[in-house]
């Protein structure tokens, strides 16, 4: 059964998502997508061949309805299109730190709701999603949501007192890596390698032992302890990172992000 999806926010995550959707298999006529402005509203008309429209008109008879706009715009938008949501539709917010029992509040009896954490990972389709259902989705609405978000990444379904955990582990965790890649490109150029080829040589090194990571069956621990030879120069630099305290202060990071997003979702 084909479905109507509407798409409300049209940045650059809520294009990369259309973008994704569409080269899932999804129709252009299937799927829409909200933009006030009209430049930008002509540019997605002629880039992707989709309907664009405001966000009423956008949820008029939309079976899943993705808001992919700012946390503090969500309010305001979910006041807007209460009573043009289908009953029946499920409403899926990208938004970080809105929590379910708030947006149910505000949407008609009927509409399932779902938290999502997203990751900027999905502008080249190798997303992380969070996905956590409220207690009005059914297993055939969630089953829905996971595919269309699949068409940018992964996706992992969690109780949502696990989203901050999501937040601090994979929502902000590209950052993390950007931060060590720095790291990484700053100490090669202080051994005397020319910005641009540490640049290369970090990245590589990055994309390569991710996809190790990911398409082996060992652990990360494994994998890190098969390449530190004992008393050889990879052990001399855990050896350093631990004296330095660096996995204390990742592991100290990731609980502090995870604390911000427990504070920007407001008590439970």
């Amino acid at each position: 059964m084909t479905q109507r999806i509407a798409i409300l926010g049209a940045g650059v995550m809520g294009e990369t998502l259309l973008s994704a959707i569409l080269s899932a298999g999804h129709g252009t006529g299937d799927v829409v997508i909200s933009e006030k402005r009209e430049d930008r509203a002509a540019e997605l008309r002629q880039r992707h061949g989709v309907e664009v429209l405001g966000n009423a008109d956008a949820v008029t008879g939309a079976d899943v309805v993705l808001l992919v706009v700012k946390p503090q715009d969500v309010p305001a938008l979910l006041t807007e299109i209460a009573e043009h949501v289908s009953p029946g539709a499920t409403v899926v917010s990208l938004a970080a730190g809105i929590r379910i029992d708030a947006m149910a509040a505000v949407l008609p009896d009927g509409v399932g709701v779902v938290r999502a954490m997203p990751n900027t990972p999905a502008l080249v389709g190798e997303g992380m999603f969070g996905v956590s259902p409220g207690p009005a989705v059914t297993d055939a609405q969630l089953a829905t949501v996971v595919g269309l978000l699949e068409s940018g990444g992964r996706v992992v379904v969690v109780d949502e007192s696990q989203q901050d955990g999501v937040t601090a582990v994979s929502g902000s965790g590209p950052a993390y890596v950007f931060y060590l890649v720095e790291a990484m490109i700053a100490g090669g150029v202080a051994e005397g390698l020319d910005p641009e080829t540490a640049r290369v040589l970090a990245t590589q090194t990055l994309v390569g032992a991710a996809k190790l990571l990911a398409e082996s069956d060992d652990s990360a621990e494994e994998l890190r302890r098969r390449v530190t030879s004992p008393n050889g120069t990879t052990h001399a630099a855990i050896t350093t990172f631990d004296e330095r305290g660096v996995k204390d202060g990742l592991i100290a990071g990731v609980a502090a992000c995870a604390a911000r997003s427990a504070e920007l979702s407001g008590p439970a």
